[in-house]
């Protein structure tokens, strides 16, 4: 390093070395050769075994993630003015690949994507719903929050409330305690609100919904499975609050059946069909979804020509993806084995660990299984607010296959 630098230094090893070179951000605990006195949560410089410089991130002693890099220029101040330029870009580049009508309602902070390690934030109209996971951005939330309310408020967007979702359990892993309640509250504002995506109202919970409150990541998805749902009877299996029966019905299915094993998921999911107006061309039925599946297969009862299958996460860890690749098969041979030769089917994995290669392999084996051929409409990720990073798989986790059995 030619530069004199403030931060203490931790160098790695040449194969970690290589890896960030491609762009990957996480340092492990394990690619450490030596560190100097670093606090956690605080700033250090990155250094290759010969003494390059390769980047600035985040450290955690707390964390297998020891350090979460967020620049590579060794001439970067981190002040607030750096925060908020980032905080801007990312801002900018979603108005720039979404509508004004689709940022009403979309994810302004995607983590690692667009340079916040751990954070995340989602907009729904006036309020937005903050996740913390790193320390470093713990430490640095009183800096970035009021600047991206400032930049909403200078484009014309009042922020009425911010609400603190930090009550996951990862949290612990970072030595942070689980937390959720108001940052910023104007006036008493509910942590429930109405919102509206792809012309559907939707009332979302930020305070007790899960995750954020609402999944934004299917936008578009939703879009492409509604675009083909027109005189079908659709069966929305994992239906959680009804997006994705909602969207079909909407779109003048000729019934939609919406499935999910939750009694609270179920009673969501009627109540937005009542606030839209939809109900009246909808069943919803509160089932395991294989156990619907097979029982509707042993009454020989064909008549839903349109399957969507969105189950949550079936593996977290790579060690599970062989158990999770079984719950797919499992899930997806008994969805073909109930459609009509010619029928259609949605099926979409939310896991990072479940790679598109080993998706698509597992929907070659359960049609071989079903004795059915699968037709290819369209392969499809998450909506572009949240950003897929090429040289970072972690941030490309949804797979959507729209496909056709022939």
């Amino acid at each position: 390093m030619n530069i004199n630098r403030d931060f203490p230094k931790a160098t790695v090893t040449e194969k970690c070395r290589r890896r960030t070179a491609d762009g990957h951000p996480w340092i492990y605990d394990n690619e450490i050769v030596s560190a100097e006195s670093i606090a956690d949560g605080e700033l250090a410089d990155v250094v290759s075994e010969k003494g390059k410089f390769i980047g600035t991130g985040f450290y955690n002693s707390n964390s297998k993630i020891r350090i979460r890099l967020i620049s590579r220029n060794a001439n970067d101040r981190f002040d607030e003015s750096f925060f908020r330029r980032r905080l801007e870009y990312a801002y900018s580049y979603r108005k720039t690949v979404m509508s004004a009508e689709d940022m009403n309602c979309c994810r302004l902070i995607f983590g690692e994507a667009d340079g916040f390690p751990g954070l995340t934030v989602d907009k729904f109209g006036s309020l937005l719903s903050v996740q913390i996971l790193s320390l470093g951005i713990e430490q640095r939330r009183d800096i970035i929050i009021p600047a991206l309310v400032d930049i909403l408020r200078q484009d014309g967007i009042k922020t009425d409330g911010v609400f603190l979702r930090n009550d996951a359990a990862i949290r612990s892993l970072e030595g942070m305690s689980e937390e959720k309640g108001w940052y910023l509250r104007e006036n008493g504002i509910s942590p429930v609100t109405q919102i509206t995506e792809n012309g559907i109202k939707y009332n979302v919970d930020v305070e007790n919904g899960q995750k954020t409150g609402f999944f934004l990541d299917q936008k578009y998805n939703r879009r492409a499975a509604a675009a083909i749902a027109r005189g079908k009877t659709v069966v929305d299996c994992c239906t959680h609050t009804g997006s994705f029966a909602l969207n079909c019905a909407k779109a003048g299915a000729a019934h939609v059946t919406a499935v999910d094993v939750s009694e609270a998921a179920v009673e969501m999911a009627r109540a937005n069909a009542e606030l839209n107006g939809l109900e009246g061309n909808m069943s919803f039925v509160k089932s395991d979804v294989f156990d619907f599946l097979k029982a509707r297969i042993a009454a020989h009862d064909r008549s839903a020509d349109f399957i969507i299958l969105d189950p949550p996460a079936f593996t977290k860890s790579r060690k599970t993806v062989g158990n999770a690749r079984n719950g797919y098969l499992e899930l997806n041979t008994l969805a073909m084995r109930l459609l009509p030769r010619g029928g259609y089917l949605a099926t979409a994995s939310c896991s990072h660990f479940m790679t598109e290669q080993l998706f698509t392999q597992m929907l070659r084996d359960a049609a071989r299984e079903a004795n059915v051929s699968l037709k290819l409409i369209e392969l499809r990720r998450q909506a572009p607010d949240h950003p897929i990073l090429m040289n970072v798989p972690e941030t490309e986790y949804l797979k959507f296959f729209l496909l056709q059995t022939v």
